[in-house]
């Protein structure tokens, strides 16, 4: 009887720990996705950070070619998470230093974003909500 005990209690601990490995948790992949879309606009691929849009969002507020020339004007010079939180909602708060350099006149200005996430049960993904940052605030 001590034997069974022991290989159910080895049983039950081993499925536990494949539970356990068996995904990313939502503050990692959170992380990860975060990652891509800093990286992607780091990199000036915004078109890539777009795909990180929530589809919504994206619906109701379509690029245009013109929208993404624009960003081509500039060059981003540094991309630095000031803060972030994760909120019990499956949403999430980043707080984001940006550098912004003007191709034309190499001008350099710093500016502020926040990121608004949101987690999709569904899709089982973190999607950015507010789209693109406004790297020329009203201008």
């Amino acid at each position: 009887m001590r034997r069974f005990s022991m290989a159910l209690f080895a049983g039950l601990m081993a499925a536990l720990l494949l539970a356990a490995c068996g995904g990313p948790n939502r503050q990692s992949e959170l992380e990860r996705m975060q990652y891509m879309y800093s990286a992607a606009v780091r990199w000036g691929d915004f078109e890539g950070a777009w795909n990180l849009v929530d589809p919504e969002y994206r619906e109701q507020h379509p690029m245009s070619d013109l929208e993404f020339k624009r960003y081509e004007q500039v060059r981003i010079s540094g991309y630095r998470e000031l803060a972030s939180q994760a909120l019990p909602d499956d949403t999430a708060v980043r707080e984001i230093e940006i550098g912004v350099i003007n191709r034309h006149n190499q001008a350099e200005r710093t500016l502020r974003y926040t990121e608004q996430w949101r987690y999709d049960p569904d899709a089982r993904q973190w999607w950015i909500t507010g789209g693109l940052p406004d790297l020329w605030a009203g201008e």
